[in-house]
């Protein structure tokens, strides 16, 4: 089969759900963000919009509003982790980025798909783990949960498409080898 650096990058990079307290250094972050911005966007709009936190007692916060509408649902396994006292739905990285767009355009989702990919697999060619995180697509609207995003930058017309938790695995944490699963692919010639 064949290879070369990029393929053998998207190869190995894995979903990280436990990490250090290591901070990703504004360096490799700034980084990893200017890839996001390079991703295609529909009709070249970028109307996208990417929201980097670093400070621990800003993540905190977030999560327990993201729990306070959990809380709210009527889904019994939302209402669990909103009532969780252990429950962090970021996994306690040092970094998460919000990425949001204007929900005007139908394809606004897949352009913060592909940003989010981006940024994987910068993380993962940095040696920067990277989860994606999509509790914030189904609560950005509740009032409180709002509130918080928007005041740390999310602009306000804007709808959470997800975000990438970023940081160091924990190294004693074993990542899963990737299986793909017969008949995943088609070629038609």
């Amino acid at each position: 089969m064949k290879t070369n650096e990029v393929l053998e990058n998207i190869k190995a990079r894995r979903s990280v759900r436990a990490y250090t307290d290591r901070q990703v250094s504004e360096e490799d972050l700034q980084a990893i963000l200017e890839a996001a911005t390079f991703a295609p966007s529909g009709m070249h709009l970028e109307t996208w919009h990417f929201t980097a936190i670093q400070n621990a007692d800003k993540l905190s916060e977030l999560n327990e509003r993201i729990k306070g509408a959990f809380a709210k649902s009527d889904e019994p396994k939302l209402q669990e982790r909103g009532h969780s006292k252990t429950y962090c739905c970021y996994y306690h990285a040092p970094t998460l980025v919000i990425v949001s767009n204007e929900p005007t355009q139908w394809w606004a989702g897949m352009d913060c798909a592909c940003a989010i990919e981006n940024m994987f697999l910068a993380a993962h060619s940095l040696g920067i783990g990277s989860c994606w995180i999509n509790q914030l697509g189904t609560t950005c609207d509740d009032p409180e949960v709002r509130e918080l995003i928007t005041s740390l930058g999310v602009p306000k017309d804007h709808k959470v498409y997800g975000c990438v938790a970023l940081g160091y695995a924990d190294p004693k944490i074993s990542m899963r080898e990737k299986a793909v699963k017969a008949g995943t692919v088609t070629v038609v010639r």
